[in-house]
């Protein structure tokens, strides 16, 4: 019995397995769908739907530059070592690719393109790494600059990726802009700026920071029993300053710059293009940490015991 390729996606849809397992599947059992369903079965290819469910917050974080593109991706995977694994390592390069080469809007369209080097989208070669590789995988999020100068970083292995982004004008020594962009990188990854400077930080979360050091300062004024008119002035300056160590701490140009706390990240880029003769603006960056944010697998190493001598 002769099968098409509807026959293949049904088949793909119905298992989770990827199209060239369903592909063999189909031509095996003579393009019956239930003998292509056992077939997987019997292979315990089938079971890659199950491996769909399971949490996935280790893997990798990867950043490149791509024809000028500074791309950052996240790939997501159940167990730390995956990051090691080479098929694995070669699938995050080629998410990367694909964000360079199709520049797609969001996460779903990213999904739907190609996947460099085959007739396969990412969606597909991800349900095909699933198989080869034996845990849940998933493509987690991504970013895309076009435009200026990118710099990347890749921190520990793949446990942080980071660009950043800069505008150049009138340099000559492009190797002394990438150090500094390096530098910055790894101030990026260290102190875990959450914005580029103060006019970048949200103006709701900055109220709320307003509030709580307001009224932080009058709990304090209060306890030194001063007078709540002369409190209210005094706690006012009080939250100026606390409000600028605020920005210190979550703003990238306001952070003092680790290799010398004297200045800020900021003066540094300024003195930098200053001594290479040109302008040099920070424009903006992307961190990606993995499994920031996600529910970690808790392992009951008691019960897998238990459970295996049963």
């Amino acid at each position: 019995m002769a099968f098409t390729a509807k026959d293949v996606k049904d088949l793909r849809e119905m298992t989770g397995v990827g199209m060239m397992d369903c592909k063999k599947a189909l031509a095996a059992s003579d393009g019956d769908m239930e003998k292509a369903i056992a077939y997987l079965r019997e292979k315990g290819l089938a079971a890659a739907q199950k491996k769909a469910g399971r949490i996935a917050a280790e893997g990798m974080a990867y950043a490149t530059v791509i024809d000028n593109a500074g791309i950052v991706v996240e790939v997501n995977a159940e167990t730390d070592f995956v990051a090691k694994n080479e098929k694995f390592v070669e699938f995050v390069k080629g998410v990367a690719e694909a964000v360079a080469a199709n520049n797609p809007s969001d996460l779903e369209a990213l999904m739907e393109s190609n996947y460099p080097g085959t007739e396969l989208t990412v969606r597909q070669q991800q349900q095909e790494m699933v198989l080869v590789i034996g845990e849940n995988i998933n493509v987690r999020r991504f970013i895309r600059y076009a435009d200026g100068v990118n710099v990347p970083y890749i921190h520990a292995g793949g446990k942080i990726g980071v660009n950043v982004n800069m505008s150049v004008e009138g340099v000559d020594n492009m190797d002394a802009v990438i150090e500094l962009g390096k530098d910055i990188a790894m101030q990026i990854a260290a102190m875990r700026p959450q914005y580029l400077d103060a006019a970048s930080v949200d103006a709701g979360e900055l109220e709320k920071e307003k509030e709580i050091q307001m009224a932080k300062a009058m709990e304090e004024n209060k306890a030194k029993k001063i007078p709540e008119e002369k409190a209210l002035k005094i706690a006012e300056n009080m939250v100026k300053g606390r409000i600028n160590k605020f920005y210190e701490e979550i703003c990238l140009l306001n952070q003092p710059y680790v290799k010398e706390n004297k200045i800020s990240v900021d003066r540094h880029v300024q003195q930098v293009a200053k001594e290479l003769g040109g302008i040099i603006k920070i424009n903006g960056f992307t961190r990606f940490e993995k499994g920031e944010g996600m529910e970690k697998k808790q392992d009951n190493f008691a019960e897998e015991i238990a459970n295996m001598v049963k």
